[in-house]
Formats: structure tokens, sequence, C-alpha cells
């Protein structure tokens, strides 16, 4: 029988083992929760129904809020109810949250039971419905603290102070900057409840590259996958040899070195020059060689030149345990037993990191410590331009900061190895032509592989430099990743046209991209002067309210409802799987935020969680669905 050279399994044994000790190292570096000054509980909770009138909402962080802290409550129909916040009395939290500090190089926890309350005061409660909560701080350390969540007032309706007017505030412009320094487009993990058996592993050093999840990213993951793949094939190649090289009896397992020395003979594997193989008779049921001088073999076994040799042809039942002689454990056993503990160390270690990732970073690295499901009243924010909703599930892209420069995306025609290559730079004044481009990867080819998102593999959209001529189209991609669609400009000037897409890399992650290019029209270009801000708009035979206070780096909320006239709302239709979609872009360098809004009406309006990139006037167009047809309300937003 032919038998795995002892070398070779020693080599195999070593690299199993390695990949073993590669696997506990990877788990030992692992980065763990490390967010301060977090939000642990509010009164009223997160998603709660209160039906009492309410004069104040506090929030219990695990520290003090900064002095410049900066809180929102906003009513149903969209307006601030906020009147200032103070601190309150610390008291028992309702769980004990633990986070972690880096210390000499190692993360150590720290318990904490104390809430530390800032009480933001309610001057009114204008209608029943969903309240937001919006928050935006520093840590001591210098984290960001930003987040948003909401509860349901079902009570009776309360009358606003005598000479009260909603605030219009923005933040200090002290703590925004100081948010923007800190943030370095890394995400936060969020902190761990005392309950969680895991233990705080050694520091790493913090990643650099993609932010979708705390720890390596996702090139070091690729490469952990390739070696999980690599023990596979191994497993794979030690069962398919088993299968494919046996004894030639169905029950009888010894191997050939066993039958020489049983035998009296060396064992003498079919050696290079011989050139000869005789297949034999079988003489017995359980005999794999022979004795000497007996001439008895069983299978395709016979002498050369008093040596044995070992026919090529298939073998259905070989123990590969000679493989190492004296040794128990077959090379076959261990490769199953190695393999099968690294996968279960890696599928540990995933699950472990789906489990940091139930919360967004984006929500200021807060988190009830009591746990709840993503959409019970936390809202996630903004990232590469892509702002979503509660109920979209938990997740992060690159860059989530509040910086404008990362929330505000397509300025650049590259980003993340990505090019927007388009076949053509311009076209004639109201003539319908296709538009055609490439999304090119850092290897110069086409990328072809695009997750559908909002029922599209990609969005394209287009706008006048002047931010008016808004249109949101949907191309079509041929087989060598040409992009096209009809287009029609009517009139001359500079477009931009903005590529929104997710692209599938060779892992099968998902990484969400914006870009932007240039588009000429050539002629005489009058540009339309930008209309004033206003709270009303008509889109067709519709008019559209917007209610809502925009604000700088603080996730606000956002309400759009539409009306056949202004007391009747209409039976709006899902568009792109959701009521609305809403495409804000910054005047001056066309800065873009495309904003997914909650997954159903609230209070019988599409809500929406926009996170204003910086000051300035932007042009912000919504599109629906009404009896099939799609219609676009615009509105100009002025953020002080």
């Amino acid at each position: 029988m032919r038998r795995l050279p002892q070398t070779c399994g020693r080599v195999v044994s070593g690299l199993l083992a390695f990949l073993l000790a590669s696997a506990v190292a990877l788990l030992a570096s692992a980065q763990p929760a490390a967010a301060h000054g977090t939000l642990a509980m509010s009164t009223p909770a997160s998603g709660a129904t209160v039906r009492e009138p309410l004069t104040e909402v506090r929030l219990f962080f695990t520290e003090k809020a900064a002095a410049n802290a900066f809180f929102t409550i906003t009513a149903p129909g969209g307006i601030r109810v906020d009147n200032g916040w103070s601190y309150g009395e610390p008291k028992p939290l309702d769980k004990p949250v633990r986070e972690y500090f880096l210390v000499n190089g190692q993360f150590e926890p720290r318990e904490y039971t104390t809430g530390f309350p800032a009480v933001v005061s309610v001057a009114h409660l204008p209608a029943k419905g969903q309240y937001s909560v919006s928050y935006l701080s520093v840590a001591s350390d210098g984290d960001t603290v930003r987040g948003t969540q909401t509860f349901r007032y079902d009570g009776r309706v309360t009358a606003a102070p005598k000479g009260w007017s909603p605030p219009s505030t923005q933040p200090d412009p002290a703590l925004v900057a100081a948010t923007e320094q800190h943030n370095s487009g890394q995400a936060t993990a969020v902190p761990t409840t005392p309950d969680d058996p895991s233990t705080p592993p050694a520091a790493a050093a913090p990643s650099t590259g993609s932010t979708e999840e705390s720890g390596p990213g996702a090139l070091a993951w690729a490469g952990w996958a390739a070696a999980v793949a690599a023990v596979g094939a191994v497993v794979g190649f030690f069962v398919w040899r088993r299968r494919s090289a046996g004894t030639p009896t169905g029950r009888g397992r010894t191997s050939a070195a066993t039958s020489g020395r049983r035998g009296g003979g060396a064992r003498t594997p079919n050696r290079a020059g011989t050139g000869k193989t005789v297949s034999g008779k079988a003489a017995g049921d359980r005999t794999v060689g022979g004795k000497a001088g007996a001439g008895k073999v069983t299978g395709p076994l016979a002498s050369t030149d008093g040596e044995l040799t070992v026919d090529p042809g298939p073998r259905p039942d070989t123990d590969l345990a000679a493989a190492t002689p004296g040794s128990r454990l077959s090379n076959t056993h261990l490769a199953l037993l190695v393999g099968g503990l690294v996968v279960a160390l890696l599928a540990g270690f995933g699950l472990a990191r789906i489990g940091t990732a139930d919360e967004s970073p984006a929500t200021g690295n807060a988190r009830p410590s009591a746990g709840g499901p993503p959409d019970s009243g936390q809202v996630g924010s903004a990232t590469d331009g892509h702002q979503h909703p509660a109920g979209t599930g938990p997740h992060t892209h690159r860059g989530d900061d509040a910086s404008g420069a990362t929330l505000a995306t397509g300025t650049t025609v590259s980003a993340g190895g990505y090019t927007l290559q388009p076949l053509e730079r311009s076209q004639p004044s109201g003539v319908r032509a296709d538009y055609r481009f490439r999304i090119v990867g850092t290897d110069r080819q086409p990328a072809t592989s695009f997750a559908v998102v909002h029922d599209k593999p990609l969005h394209l959209i287009v706008v006048g430099r002047d931010l008016a001529g808004y249109q949101h189209l949907h191309p079509t991609m041929a087989p060598d990743g040409t992009w096209s669609v009809p287009l029609t400009l009517a009139r001359p000037g500079g477009y931009r046209v903005f590529a929104d897409f997710s692209v599938t890399a060779a892992d099968g992650k998902q990484q969400p991209l914006v870009l932007g290019v240039d588009h000429i029209v050539p002629g005489a270009h009058s540009p339309t002067a930008l209309p004033p801000a206003a709270a009303q708009a008509t889109a067709g035979p519709y008019a559209v309210s917007m209610t809502g206070t925009p604000t700088v780096g603080v996730t606000a909320p956002i309400h759009f409802q539409v009306s056949a006239d202004p007391t009747v709302p209409v039976q709006l239709e899902r568009y792109l799987g959701a009521y609305g979609h809403l495409v804000v872009v910054r005047e001056g360098d066309l800065g873009y935020v495309h904003v997914h809004p909650e997954q159903e009406l609230v209070d019988g309006t599409v809500k929406f969680w926009l996170t204003a990139p910086s000051s300035g006037r932007y042009r912000a167009f919504f599109d629906f669905q009404v009896a099939g047809k799609v219609h676009t309300g615009e509105f100009t937003i002025n953020v002080p």
C-alpha cells in the first residue's frame, strides 16, 4: 500500500499546528469594546410609550456630559420642544456598564454602576406621536458621544409657555471642531455589560483601514478566510486520498509497513527504475503483504527483485495512520481535529464580532446597557454619504464621523480604490443621448459585481452646478462593465453626475461608495438662483411640506408630508423599497448626502434622520411615488 511519507506528515502536522496557534493569536489580538462616556439609560427609556405629561428627559451617561454638550427634543411635527439642559444628581444604573481603557498597552476593564444625568427640559408637548431626543458631546478621553433615540407620547397635549418660541440653535462650533479633530474615520466599539463572559484580550493597534468593524481590517480577514480555506483543502485532500487509495479488501486495513514486519521482509516502496508492477491473486482475507518466500500477496502487490511494488489503482479503504509509525492518530483525524478547532475558534470570534457590531458607531458609542433590538428607538446615522434610519439593521461604513468631508461625498471621482470613468464628458443641450461610464478598480479593469441596494445595483444622480435640473436615473450594465442610460439635459452649463452604488469585493463584503464627475453642456449658461428656504413645495399636483431642524453634526429628524390639498394626505406607495428617498446636495462643492427613511410612515409622514455635514446652504430633493408615478419635492435648507 502507498504510504504518506513521514516527512510530509510532519510538515502537514506542523502547518495545521501553526494555523491553530495563529487563530488563537488572532483571538488574543482582537480589540475589545473601547467606548467611553456612553449613554447607559434614559428616562423615558428608548422606545417607551409615555401616557402622562412630562417636563424633562433624563439621559444617564457613564460620565458627566461636556459643559458644551448639545441636546434637542423634536416633536412629531418636526418642531423642537427642548428648553435647555442642566446636570442632574447621579444615580445607580439599572444595569452596570463595562468599558475598556488602554493602559500600558493592555485593555483594562472598568465597570460603571453610576449614571450621570443630563436633564433636558421639555417646554411643552404639542401633539401625540413619536418624539426624538438627540445628543452630541465629547467624552473625557476625546471620544465623540453622539446618538438619537425616540419615545412615543400618548397623553394630553400641553401648551407652550408664554412668550416661548422653538429653539433653532446649533451646536457650539468648538464642540463640532472637537468631534471632527478626534474622529479620523475609525469606528468606535460599544461598551459591554459585566455579564459578558469574555475577558479583555491583549491590546491591538487601531485599524486605519475599513471601519466596517473594529479589530483587523477587511484585508486581514480575507487572509484568514484563505487560511481557513487552506485547512479545508488539506482536510479534503486527506479525505480524497482515503477514498482513492486503500487495501484490496473492504475489511483489511493493515498497512504495508505492518505487513512487511509481520512477513519478515523489508518495507520498500515502488522505486523509480524498476518499472515493473505485477498484479497477483489474493491468497488470504486479511493479509496485505506476504511472508518472505511464500509468494503470497493480496491485491495489486507483487515481488519485483525481492521488493514489494504498489499498483497505483484505486484502493478505497486506506488507513493513513502508518504515515507516522507507532502513531495512534491518523493524519486524517489530525487534519479534521485541528481544522475543526481553527474553524470553531474563528466562527466563535466572528459571532463575538457580530455581537459587538449590533450597535452602529454612528450612535455616538451609546447603547443602553440593557441592550435591545436595533429598531427599539436607537437610530443609525451617516456614513459614506449615506444616512440610514432605525430598522435598516445595525451597520457602519467608512469615515463615520462629524466631518463634512465624510458625511458629504461625491466631491471626488475616485474613492475606496474605485474610479468613475465616463466615456463622454459632454453632450448637446436638449438632445437625448446615452450617458456611458464604467466603475474601474485599482487593477484598471471595470467592476462588474455590484450589490442591489434599494432595488437597483446603481443609482445615478444628475444635478446642475447651480443645483437645478435634478434627475434620479437607473442605468443598465453590459457584461463588459459599461453602464449606460438615456440622458437629456435641457440647459447649457455644468452638471455633476453622482454614481451611488455598493461594489461587492472578492471576499463578499459590500463597499458603499459615491463617486462624482463633471459633465458639460456647451452653450451660453444662465445660472438659476437658488430659491429661498421654505417649508412648502409643489411636486406636480401635490403639496409637500417639510418640517425639522437640520443640525451640524447632530442626527435630527426631518419629516415630509404629501397632500392633494392642505388637509388631505395622499396614499404614498413604496418607491425603490421605501416610502421616499432624500438626496441633499451642498451649495459650492456639491457635497452629496443620500438619506433613507424609516421603513414605515411615522405619524403619517416620511421620516428621515439627517446629519448636516456643515453649515451652509443645501438643496434637498425628496422623491416619492403616488399612483405609480414618481414626483420630486425640492427644498432649500439653510444650516446656520
